[in-house]
């Protein structure tokens, strides 16, 4: 309603078109909003009964300060 992007959620399926795993990304506000596709997030993986099976971290590498969100590793 507001104009801002909220975390993403996906939903993983198989070639039977199951639900398979479940995604969700974590994140602020602002980092959202200034950096883009470029931001730094979490995205923690689950399967159909809740358990995390695996988290994937990006974290933002900042070497410059003249292109602070352009140097992802």
């Amino acid at each position: 309603l507001a104009g801002f992007e909220s975390n993403n959620k996906y939903e993983i399926r198989n070639s039977m078109g199951q639900n398979v795993f479940y995604a969700v990304e974590e994140n602020d506000c602002l980092t959202r909003q200034c950096c883009g596709p470029l931001r730094s997030f979490t995205i923690r993986v689950l399967d159909n009964f809740g358990q995390e099976i695996i988290t994937v971290s990006r974290p933002l590498k900042c070497m410059s300060c003249f292109f602070p969100c352009c140097l992802q590793e």
